[in-house]
């Protein structure tokens, strides 16, 4: 008997951080705690939108301009400085970093044209 104890497998560690951090919430008791949550599920859905959004129409201008191709990086590029302003507009960042990325771009797009 002593035997299989000292000698038995270690049980697994108890992972702490085995919960998730999108674990369900607890329900509020307020009907303006619960009106909140479900307004907090769509702007989380529209903001992620948004984000992806935002982030395609940068690679798109970036992958452009790896590629070398002048005329669809102008052309994506003047696409993405809409989508860049709007999602601006709406507070996903500040304006100040949408003119500084646009600018960013704007000069990569300016150095393709003169290398070709």
């Amino acid at each position: 008997m002593l035997y299989s104890t000292v000698f038995a497998p270690p049980e697994p560690p108890k992972n702490r951080m085995a919960t998730s951090s999108k674990a369900k919430k607890k329900t509020v008791r307020l009907a303006s705690g619960r009106k909140r949550a479900r307004q907090d599920v769509k702007l989380n859905a529209h903001n992620t939108s948004l984000r992806s959004r935002f982030r395609t129409v940068v690679k798109n201008v970036q992958k452009a301009v790896v590629a070398g191709d002048k005329t669809v990086a102008t052309d994506t590029f003047k696409a993405a400085q809409s989508v860049i302003d709007s999602v601006a507009d709406k507070g996903m960042f500040h304006k100040n970093k949408a003119a500084r990325l646009k600018s960013r771009l704007a000069a990569k797009v300016k150095a393709l044209a003169l290398a070709a």
